[in-house]
């Protein structure tokens, strides 16, 4: 009897077949190229995928591991027209089978990362799945790796443009934030851990399938649970909370935004002094989150003069975490003025305090983050004159103190001077710039500033 090489592959055994697999990723980084050619012509990976089929489905941890990333991989360098959708279905069904299955965390990773590669490139074509990669993307954010909570979150993300039935989701996910889901057993993550996980994928779900929801009660009881916890002992709910109740308040609109500003903020801080560090740490989360949505330009006025007033004090607060947190919400606030010149002029010297090198490295990246909400909401703001004094100190700040520092001011002067699309904004910058600073920034734009690809701001 007559065998095809590929019968050969799939009778060899786990190691052999472990062989291939690395010998086949490793094949794929040699080739260097976006699309590797072997997969860009008919019938591009359907001779491989008996191979990596009996990989995912049979082999050991170390297998099911290298054929789910190298499936992936495969994936990723095949162009987008030879993944056709029967294809595709063929290399979903048994990612999803064993995915559930009691594997390390490291095989648990590549097969949420390759399904996530997998509704990328198939689309409408996988809608049927829908149901079935829901299933699986919340019961990994209970898993016990921070790393599989984490390639859940992202992969629910890719999930949304094909859901249509987001509010069943969303209730299982206030549920399981506010610890109430019956999915949180004493095999998965500790309480704390899941519900971050869910209130960063129940923010995901609300800015990336908001708009699809039906019914009138989805959005307010995410906006519920998120007040609810953003006041929680623990630093990463809060922050996560107040991302759900940033993204409620833009969907909900600008009545229920100044409700729970008013609410949350203003009413909070009635008494400053005597707030705990968690309250005084919730308020500057919440300010950022409600302020650098769009929705924030539409804050009523006097209740915004509240919050810079708040913001302010909290910056200058004895407690880091606070300090951090203040500094990043501040260029929420700049960010979302209704006259930027004016701000900017009574907020840059309490700014650029917190960028001085004697803060603690927190609080000098804190501020550099600021400055990107700021660049990101009002463009152009900082290569005019007014905007001159920060860019300047953060020019400063990138060129000198702690490498994590510089990185932090370097993706700032990226965003602030429009990198991505040329020499436009270094020109603009340069027009008002004396003669150091311009030769300085032309300097940090041609050895540092170009070769940043992107810079990944909205966490």
């Amino acid at each position: 009897m007559r065998y095809t090489n590929v019968e050969v592959l799939i009778s060899l055994s786990d190691s052999t077949l472990s062989y291939f697999l690395q010998a086949m990723t490793v094949s794929k980084r040699v080739s260097n190229s976006n699309h590797f050619s072997a997969h860009s012509v008919y019938p591009g990976l359907e001779p491989l995928l008996p191979i990596y089929q009996r990989g995912i489905l049979y082999g050991d941890a170390t297998t099911r591991e290298l054929a789910a990333s190298g499936l992936g991989e495969l994936i990723k360098i095949t162009q987008t027209k030879y993944l056709a959708g029967p294809f595709l279905i063929k290399l979903t069904g048994p990612l999803l089978r064993i995915v559930g299955d009691r594997n390390p965390p490291a095989v648990k990773i590549a097969i949420v990362q390759t399904l996530g590669l997998i509704l990328t490139k198939g689309g409408p074509a996988l809608r049927a799945f829908v149901p079935q990669f829901q299933t699986t993307f919340v019961k990994a954010l209970s898993d016990p790796s921070r790393q599989v909570r984490i390639e859940a979150i992202k992969a629910l993300a890719l999930l949304m443009p094909l859901s249509t039935r987001v509010d069943p989701l969303i209730k299982e996910l206030v549920s399981t934030s506010l610890g109430k889901s019956s999915s949180v057993t004493a095999d998965t993550a500790g309480l704390v851990a899941i519900q971050t996980a869910t209130l960063e994928a129940l923010a995901v779900v609300l800015k990336h399938g908001g708009s699809k929801v039906k019914l009138a009660e989805s959005v307010p009881s995410s906006l519920d649970a998120g007040k609810e916890l953003v006041l929680h002992e623990d630093d990463g709910i809060r922050e996560s909370a107040a991302k759900v109740v940033g993204y409620a308040c833009e969907l909900l609109g600008v009545d229920e935004a100044n409700s729970a500003m008013e609410e949350l903020v203003v009413d909070q801080a009635s008494n400053l002094s005597s707030c705990s560090v968690e309250v005084k740490h919730g308020i500057a989360c919440i300010c950022r989150r409600v302020l650098s949505r769009p929705i924030g330009a539409n804050i009523d006025r006097e209740i915004y003069k509240s919050i810079t007033s708040i913001i302010l004090t909290l910056m200058k607060d004895d407690k880091t975490m606070v300090k951090e947190a203040a500094s990043v919400a501040i260029g929420a606030v700049l960010g979302s003025s209704g006259d930027i010149n004016s701000t900017l002029s009574s907020l840059e010297k309490s700014i650029a305090k917190n960028m001085d090198t004697k803060e603690e490295l927190s609080v000098q990246q804190g501020a550099a983050d600021g400055l990107s909400i700021a660049a990101r909401l009002q463009p152009g703001i900082f290569r005019t004159h007014e905007g001159l004094f920060l860019i300047n100190s953060a020019l400063k700040m990138a060129m000198s103190g702690s490498q994590r520092v510089q990185f932090s001011y370097n993706d700032f002067l990226w965003i602030a001077l429009d990198v991505e699309n040329g020499e436009t904004g270094l020109n603009e910058y340069l027009e008002h710039a004396y003669l150091e600073e311009a030769k300085k920034m032309k300097a940090i734009f041609s050895k540092v500033l170009v070769k940043i690809k992107a810079v990944n701001d909205d966490d």
